[in-house]
């Protein structure tokens, strides 16, 4: 079973939808001490980063997202869910988030634009994959997603195992170990989103 955790910070519809699509079962958590009894978790995420961590750290949901990502079971967090990943966010100030990949996320630089560009970076780009991955299964190196964003991460190549350009190259897929993200939204970007949704079945 998957869990979808619940803190109202995402489209769980899309989410739910697409897990259904490959044949998955998935259902919204948003009770922490049920978390552990499940074989993946799902961190959606739409909005501001302070007021998600706020709801997870409050709610209790942070810790229990921390302790099932060190039992070694997948987990996976998409836009916002990937970014609150990271260790901190400039995001309206600076604000901690959930520390399981080393990094940090900021607003997109439009001083480094190779051209002009808007500000949220919105619709399909390309994702270039920059590093083998389970999660890649099936997936060209080179393939199309839905993009919605203005903050990105900066982390080490390390972690980088796709990019991105717009304006300038940044991380839109990471993984540590048993911890994935992705900065599009899969469960938007048809066939080959739900791709990556069902490779996360099968890790």
């Amino acid at each position: 079973m998957i869990a979808v955790v619940d803190y109202n910070m995402g489209n769980l519809g899309s989410v739910l939808n697409a897990f259904a699509k490959v044949g998955a079962k998935a259902e919204l958590v948003s009770d922490p001490e049920r978390l552990q009894a499940y074989d993946r978790v799902q961190l959606p995420g739409v909005g501001a980063f302070p007021d998600a961590m706020r709801s997870l750290e409050d709610s209790g949901m942070a810790e229990a997202i921390r302790d099932f990502a060190q039992s070694g079971k997948p987990l996976m967090g998409t836009c916002l869910g990937m970014q609150l990943l990271f260790e901190e966010s400039e995001e309206f100030g600076t604000h901690k988030g959930l520390g399981l990949i080393p990094g940090r996320v900021v607003r997109f630089d439009a001083t480094k634009f190779d051209r002009p560009h808007k500000i949220p970076h919105m619709g399909w780009n390309e994702l270039f994959v920059r590093k083998d991955s389970p999660i890649f299964a099936g997936l060209p190196k080179e393939f199309y997603l839905y993009f919605v964003h203005s903050y990105h991460a900066l982390c080490d190549d390390e972690y980088a195992i796709g990019k991105t350009h717009y304006g300038y190259d940044f991380v839109s897929a990471v993984q540590r170990e048993n911890v994935y993200g992705f900065q599009p939204h899969p469960e938007k970007s048809h066939n080959h989103g739900l791709k990556i949704v069902e490779n996360f079945t099968k890790l």
